[in-house]
């Protein structure tokens, strides 16, 4: 049984900066492609950034250039580091694969406030 576990989240002020990351029980890294996704309030949950096996990444337009997405296969954990993080970006975020294939786990609060 495959769970994630995400990690990182904090009030933080406007033009703050946050690193989250993602461990997941079992070892899936190696065969898919692994997301960082956030949901708002009263929103759908979305994929922000996603990473394949080999690296290369894909970002959603409202966070690319600010956000980074990174993977380490030996640790099963995969991170996000957000700059420059703004109001819109305050959601849940959750990891998972991309598409999604497992359950969801209980995600990491980001809150940017002044």
């Amino acid at each position: 049984q495959v769970q994630f576990v995400e990690s990182g989240g904090d009030l933080v002020q406007p033009g703050g900066s946050l690193r989250l990351s993602c461990v997941a029980t079992g070892n899936i890294f190696s065969f898919y492609v692994m997301g960082w996704y956030r949901q708002a309030p009263g929103s759908q949950r979305e994929l922000v950034a996603r990473i394949t096996r080999a690296g290369a990444t894909t970002y959603a337009d409202s966070v690319n250039g600010r956000f980074t997405i990174s993977r380490d296969n030996a640790r099963l954990t995969h991170y996000l580091q957000m700059n420059s993080l703004t109001q819109d970006d305050t959601a849940v975020y959750y990891c998972n694969t991309d598409p999604a294939r497992y359950n969801w786990g209980q995600g990491t609060q980001v809150t940017v406030s002044s």
